[in-house]
């Protein structure tokens, strides 16, 4: 009888070998898991305003604070009240960041930009600009001067001295009476 109770148990180990073999050589059923790529997150868009250098619409990365808004914005101004603001706040998307300031600061007065951003087409703090010493950043404010006509100006006034007149912007190109006439409430020309 024994010899009968081990061929049972031979044939018993042999069937459950032979279900586990099948079970895990035959092919897979159902859906394949389909590996997707990590989605690339969108910047977020805020607007910066009160006593900053250059308020406007800005887009930042995702996770960005409060001190980065005020960066992009140029900084702060004098007078900026640091006291009622947490520059480590977190930023969402959409939202309006007033910096305070000790006295009023004007409004700016903002337009659409190509990107389909505000941008702040006057200079910042309503202070005149003075064509023989700005940089490129503080030129690109104006309105109708972008990067090309910018860096003209400072190529002008390298190669040929500074203007002596708010006309002289007509001798670059891409600079028409029309420009002129929409900067010149906004720009000096000082010696």
């Amino acid at each position: 009888m024994s010899k009968i109770y081990d061929i049972l148990i031979g044939f018993s180990i042999g069937l459950i070998a032979a279900g586990l073999l099948f079970l895990t050589v035959r092919s897979p059923t159902g859906k394949a898991v389909e590996l997707l790529p990590t989605p690339t997150l969108e910047p977020i868009v805020v607007y910066v305003t009160g006593a900053v250098n250059s308020p406007g619409v800005y887009r930042l990365p995702v996770a960005s604070r409060l001190v980065d808004a005020v960066q992009q914005a140029g900084g702060f101004m004098d007078g900026a009240d640091l006291t009622q603001v947490n520059l480590a706040e977190m930023l969402d998307d959409g939202a309006q960041i007033v910096i305070p300031g000790v006295e009023d600061v004007p409004t700016p007065q903002l337009t659409i930009g190509g990107s389909g951003l505000l941008e702040t087409p006057t200079p910042p703090g309503g202070e005149l600009v003075d064509i023989n010493t700005a940089d490129a950043a503080l030129l690109e404010q104006l309105p109708g001067i972008g990067v090309t006509s910018a860096q003209s100006i400072i190529d002008y006034r390298t190669t040929n001295g500074p203007f002596t007149q708010a006309e002289d912007l007509l001798k670059i190109p891409g600079i028409g009476s029309a420009t002129l006439e929409e900067i010149r409430g906004l720009i000096i020309v000082q010696p």
